[in-house]
């Protein structure tokens, strides 16, 4: 029997985020608010609810908001009011405070032919960057901006399923950059999303493992996720610019 990459948050649906509130009372009220969190986009029709990593399914009341453009499957970092718990078959009705795009992508092969599209140029990704949620793997890192071309970030499999899945019990991902030879030296703060949803966790895989060819380390690192201990790094998102984020 196969399992899915929900395990990887079982700790995090285990305990509710810590509201912020105006209102010392019990129950919600209009100035409790969440710090920003993971979701997914799910549109139903004309309208759009939110899988948040840790709260569960999320409607929202205020689906109005006129500028924003939802897209099924889309990562986004968002916060918001929450007004009633087990809302018409959702965990929760909210109202939504802040919402953020973030570039949402899959896992793709490595084959020789891809290989320099990839590329493998440094990238600034530190320890406590990279997190695994709700069957997603969040990617924060600091981007060295292009003149013209956008870089290119991407997180690969190998060919081979006997290399994906390695006799460690670990399955085996790289993360790839591409900066096409255009830096300008302007550093911004950028965010990517992963779904692995295509890969099969097996009875005795423990985790994940990613090598990255680290610009803080000088050299290629790895970083390892046991199925039982990932957590979110949504949090330390907040009040971060990522407009300037030139990739793809």
């Amino acid at each position: 029997m196969k399992k899915t990459f929900a395990l990887f948050v079982a700790v995090c649906l285990a305990v509710m985020p810590f509201l912020q509130s105006c209102d010392d009372g019990e129950g919600y009220s209009l100035g409790d608010f969440t710090p920003p969190l993971w979701a997914t986009v799910r549109t139903t029709g004309a309208s759009f609810y939110l899988d948040c990593d840790v709260w569960g399914t999320l409607w929202p009341v205020n689906l109005d908001l006129g500028w924003y453009v939802p897209i099924d499957g889309r990562r986004v970092i968002t916060s918001f009011n929450p007004l009633w718990d087990n809302y018409e078959g959702y965990d929760h009705a909210v109202k939504i405070l802040t919402i953020q795009d973030v570039l949402t992508k899959s896992v793709e092969t490595l084959t020789p032919e891809t290989e320099e599209e990839f590329g493998n140029d440094l990238v600034y990704i530190a320890e406590g960057d990279i997190s695994i949620s709700n069957g997603y793997m969040n990617v924060y890192f600091q981007q060295n901006l292009p003149k013209e071309t956008k870089h290119r970030i991407s997180l690969v499999r190998p060919e081979s399923d006997d290399e994906l899945y390695g006799a460690d019990g670990y399955i085996h991902l790289q993360i790839r950059y591409n900066n096409y030879d255009d830096l300008t030296g302007v550093y911004t703060q950028g965010v990517v999303s992963y779904n692995l949803n295509s890969l099969n966790i097996k009875d005795d895989t423990k985790g994940i493992k990613v090598t990255v060819n680290s610009e803080k380390a000088a050299d290629e690192v790895e970083f390892t996720f046991d199925i039982v201990s990932s957590e979110s790094n949504a949090g330390r998102l907040a009040n971060q610019d990522m407009s300037k984020m030139q990739i793809r």
